[in-house]
């Protein structure tokens, strides 16, 4: 289910929408008091419920020690009780609430005020008038007291808060509604005359379409129509209903849908008709979209609105080789730059290259050692061999890689769903994959039609109590596999016709058919439609499914399909992945959106074709990618984030990018003192296994559960699909690094072995310098760490240096 946030920055133009006033103006006086309501009621709620508590504790003796205290409670909490309902009444009265909620919650605060009311009054004849066969009905009016005023409480979050205020974070609930963020940008339409760019026009419609089919399709579409009132295509849309046209494009002032929007909740013409109305942002967005003429494509409620990328494999014929570019890769970034009229900058010096490969393809800095023998090594073809060098390091490999595919593939340790047997680990089996470098073809294969070991990724996650239907566990796998293998969100589709791509709630549910048992039922935003879709690959080109065929037979010939060297559109994924693992960003961006439109069409097409041709080597992928003079172009930086996704963007080289969580905690552990000990591996690949461990070896991050540091540093929780992690610092991270216990106790254990190994301060200067950032300290930078540490450092000394070095970009950052 995909939600929407919209980013208004118009200058403050949501502030300025017209909001029609209510129809009568109250006292002022009684607004007043109405607002203490939400003060008061806390009063009854703790004191009710705390004097409850209490007499439980006198069950056997009704007299007991606690009865002065229970007496007190009871008597306050029952007043302000009475005075919260009166409050609450003028507040429902005099503001914007209204609806369901609103009522059940004003008549169970009443009757938990006349409960209390009457418990005092129970309460008063036992304890003063001695008439103890009163004490059950006290007893039994007090209980129902607490229990009212829990479920008045109860609504009246729900009210300010709405119903779906907890349950809308929780994955694999009613009301999850994910993280989906609006990239729109308003900074360049601050003017009244500013026009918007058809692809702007595009992607505003689409927002305001996504408001409409979660706020509105339930009462205003094609399968309810209230007042007449459609909004669910253009036509209809425009045409209004029973009281005519709600939409005047250029004037929201005018417009029937904007005054009912920004009703008063309590009024009868209110729209949307909930308990909670659109938030502000929401309010805003729909009035800036009908200031601009509401525009809406004839084309929008058509196919191919949106860019479809070819499925096709397509070939194109390699430039020729020049004398200084022999990597096909560098052959079309030649012409790329050539179109662009840039030129070639001069490649990065050795000691940065090292670093580059070393932390991309084994997750590692290199020790002092290795950049000493890298320097000495004189062939020219080094700097290939060296990456050869380090693909054939299989087991530091896998481990570095099994961070970005248990992120992709959503498998982790632990977390919700192992414990119930709703959810299977792969992680065995994944290991192994990367560590034999199976051939991708095949790894694809073996996920979508799964043996026991490789069955958790199609499996999802079946979440506990009632979900909604696009989180249903076939869903999830049409999703997922969507997603991961072909670059494509079918979020929205699951829930209902996509406003982000053509895709709509049939083909989601044609696909999830094939994961299914049986053939699903299409719930559109989770309301049950009586219509079936039959069961067919998103792609028909690639193949038909036997509809009839059991679950296992199905998933076979959806693998066989999907796989097959003409789908190109699964092989450019991958390649278009691996490219921004290394690179700092795809040749297409988002990574999960393979329909937008590469900077370079060639080159991610001739690289697909080469891995096909290549039989599948996610290896040979990446030594193309690593030995290419692309690859060793100086990094560059960007300022604005956005400008990275941007339709504009113009590549000059890899992003420079920040190490992700693994990266640093496995630095952190070479250079000073390991992050983790031993027995915080949840998966030893050396366990049974026929080698040793290196003697270098540790803890390597990917290789433990997630933790509050990891979490910290941008590991996600994998409950979700992740195929990618935000490389910018922000301010957890910086509390973390800076305050965090885990760092902090690793600094300060590492100081204390370095100063007994050795003891010198010039010594620990140059070896820290050496192991964590590959160079000699410059003789400012030893002057001023030498002045810190002096002839014998002490271990708070030492554990400052080392926590200077490690916030350092130059550690931190891969140049």
């Amino acid at each position: 289910m995909c939600s929407v946030n919209p980013l208004l920055v118009v200058d403050g133009y949501a502030q300025s929408l017209p909001i029609a006033p209510t129809e009568t103006e109250g006292f002022w006086l009684w607004k007043l008091l109405g607002r203490l309501h939400p003060s008061v009621v806390h009063f009854p709620v703790s004191l009710l419920l705390f004097a409850a508590l209490l007499e439980l504790f006198t069950l056997k003796n009704f007299n007991s020690k606690l009865r002065p205290g229970i007496n007190v409670l009871i008597a306050i909490g029952a007043l302000s009780a009475v005075v919260a309902a009166i409050l609450g009444y003028l507040l429902s009265s005099q503001e914007a609430y209204g609806g369901d909620i609103l009522a059940i919650h004003q008549w169970t605060g009443i009757a938990t005020a006349c409960l209390g009311a009457i418990t005092s009054f129970f309460l008063y004849r036992v304890a003063q008038r001695n008439q103890l066969n009163l004490v059950k009905a006290y007893r039994s009016v007090l209980f129902f007291t607490a229990t009212g005023v829990s479920v008045a409480g109860h609504f009246g979050g729900s009210l300010t808060h709405g119903s779906d205020y907890l349950t809308s974070v929780i994955p694999g609930s009613d009301d999850y509604q994910g993280e989906s963020k609006s990239t729109f940008s308003f900074t360049s339409l601050k003017g009244d005359t500013a026009r918007l760019t058809p692809e702007q026009e595009m992607e505003i419609n689409g927002q305001v379409r996504a408001v409409f089919a979660h706020n509105c399709y339930s009462c205003h579409s094609a399968e309810k129509t209230k007042g007449d009132l459609r909004l669910d295509k253009k036509r209809l849309a425009f045409k209004g209903g029973k009281s005519g046209p709600v939409i005047i494009p250029g004037n929201p002032g005018k417009s029937e849908l904007v005054r009912r929007i920004t009703l008063p909740r309590n009024h009868k013409e209110a729209m949307p008709s909930k308990e909670k109305k659109l938030t502000e942002d929401e309010i805003a967005l729909i009035s800036f979209w009908i200031e601009k003429g509401a525009p809406w494509s004839d084309a929008a409620d058509q196919k191919s609105i949106f860019r479809v990328a070819k499925l096709a494999h397509r070939v194109p014929p390699l430039p020729p080789a020049t004398n200084n570019l022999q990597n096909p890769a560098d052959l079309w970034v030649n012409e790329y730059f050539k179109k662009k009229q840039v030129s070639w900058p001069e490649a990065v010096d050795e000691r940065t290259y090292l670093r580059r490969i070393y932390l991309d393809i084994i997750g590692l800095l290199p020790t002092p050692a290795e950049l000493e023998s890298f320097a000495a090594d004189n062939r020219p073809d080094k700097r290939a061999r060296w990456v050869r060098q380090l693909l054939n390091r299989n087991d530091d490999y896998a481990t570095h890689w099994f961070s970005f595919w248990n992120d992709a593939l959503r498998n982790d340790y632990t977390g919700t769903g192992y414990i119930t047997k709703g959810r299977f680990d792969i992680t065995n089996w994944l290991y192994k994959s990367l560590k034999y470098n199976k051939p991708y073809n095949q790894f694809v294969k073996e996920l979508i039609s799964p043996n026991v070991e490789s069955k958790g990724f199609i499996s999802g996650i079946k979440w506990r109590g009632t979900i909604n239907a696009s989180q249903r566990t076939e869903m999830q796998a049409a999703q997922n596999v969507a997603q991961v293998f072909l670059g494509l969100n079918l979020k929205c589709a699951s829930c209902h016709d996509s406003f982000i791509s053509d895709w709509k709630l049939a083909d989601a549910y044609a696909f999830a058919n094939i994961f299914a048992d049986t053939t699903l039922e299409i719930n559109r935003c989770d309301k049950p439609t009586g219509k079936f879709a039959n069961t067919r690959i998103l792609w028909q080109e690639l193949g038909s499914i036997d509809s009839t065929a059991p679950t296992a037979k199905k998933l076979q010939q959806l693998a066989e399909n999907l796989t097959q060297p003409k789908n190109g559109r699964l092989y450019r994924t991958i390649v278009n992945r691996i490219w921004a693992q290394m690179m700092g960003r795809g040749i297409v961006e988002p990574v999960d959106a393979m329909d937008n439109e590469p900077w370079s069409q060639d080159l991610l097409d001739w690289m697909a074709a080469d891995f096909v041709k290549g039989n599948y080597n996610l290896k040979e992928l990446i030594y193309l990618i690593a030995t290419s003079q692309t690859y060793q172009l100086p990094s560059v930086g960007i300022k604005d984030a956005n400008k990275i996704i941007a339709q504009d963007y113009q590549f000059a080289g890899m992003l420079r990018r920040r190490m992700f969580a693994e990266q640093f905690a496995d630095a952190v552990s070479r250079v000073i003192e390991p992050v983790f000990p031993d027995s915080a591996v949840q998966y030893n690949p050396y366990k049974n296994a026929a080698v040793e461990p290196p003697q270098s070896f540790f803890a390597r991050a990917s290789l433990v559960k997630n933790n509050g540091f990891l979490a910290a540093l941008g590991r996600p929780n994998r409950e979700t699909v992740s195929t990618g992690r935000d490389s910018r610092a922000n301010l957890l991270q910086a509390l973390e690094l800076t305050n965090g216990d885990r760092l902090n106790e690793v600094l300060k254990r590492g100081a204390e072995n370095w100063q007994k190994k050795y003891e010198k301060g010039d010594v620990i200067i140059k070896e820290i310098y050496g192991k964590a950032l590959n160079r000699h300290p410059s003789p400012k930078e030893f002057k001023v760490a030498n002045a810190l540490l002096g002839e014998s450092p002490s271990p708070e000394a030492i554990q400052d240096l080392f926590w200077a070095i490690v916030l350092l970009p130059e550690f931190q950052l891969i140049y």
